[in-house]
């Protein structure tokens, strides 16, 4: 049976921490994909040519012949399905528990800690830009952050022993204000900096830094 061909719509500066995600994922995997970029400062993911494969209009979508995914970890869990361990690369932990909880992680870096969002775009992690002190909002989230991440890593490396594409994630999240010279917890700084050292996360800063 031949490998299905797989198109990953993505921004055009590949600044999309989502996007991001799923490259990852994809690249992971080791699974031969394609980009097209979609310009949302030109709204081109408005238009009606994106929206007919994007339901939410949004960035990324990934595309398998006739069926087409957007949102980023809808799309991971996709990926991990259509390419399971041991044939492919797990993006996933193993245990039912643990990749529930990978899961958790990734839906609450999706919906909550807005200030970080808000005060620390990814203009930081990948456009090299900078930005004032937090708010006091911002300085609370920020706390939340570090205070969840420390204790799930407790004294491991990755977040379940071996890497899943939820570390690559929350490294995102952290590298928002590590990158902006905001004081980070030295123990996430080295979690950060091991995570920013895996070849697909280089390969996406490759892409983001054309």
């Amino acid at each position: 049976m031949s490998e299905p061909k797989l198109t990953l719509y993505s921004d055009a500066n590949y600044y999309s921490p989502y996007v991001m995600s799923a490259f990852v994922a994809l690249t992971e995997k080791g699974i031969p994909f394609e980009i097209e970029t979609v310009d949302l400062a030109q709204a081109e993911n408005l238009k009606e040519n994106y929206s007919a494969i994007s339901t939410t209009r949004r960035v990324p979508t990934l595309s398998n012949g006739n069926f087409q995914l957007s949102e980023s970890s809808a799309i991971d869990e996709y990926i991990e399905e259509l390419f399971p361990a041991p044939t492919f690369p797990a993006i996933y932990p193993e245990n039912q528990e643990d990749r529930a909880k990978a899961r958790e992680i990734q839906a609450w870096l999706r919906s909550d800690l807005m200030p970080i969002r808000e005060e620390r775009s990814t203009e930081i992690v990948f456009g090299g830009q900078h930005r004032p002190p937090l708010t006091p909002a911002g300085e609370v989230a920020a706390a939340k952050l570090y205070d969840a991440a420390l204790r799930l890593l407790g004294e491991r490396n990755n977040l379940f022993g071996e890497w899943c594409i939820a570390d690559t994630d929350l490294a995102l999240m952290l590298n928002r204000l590590y990158l902006n010279g905001d004081k980070v917890p030295e123990k996430l700084v080295d979690y950060v900096q091991r995570q920013w050292d895996r070849d697909s996360v280089k390969e996406w800063l490759a892409l983001s830094a054309r």
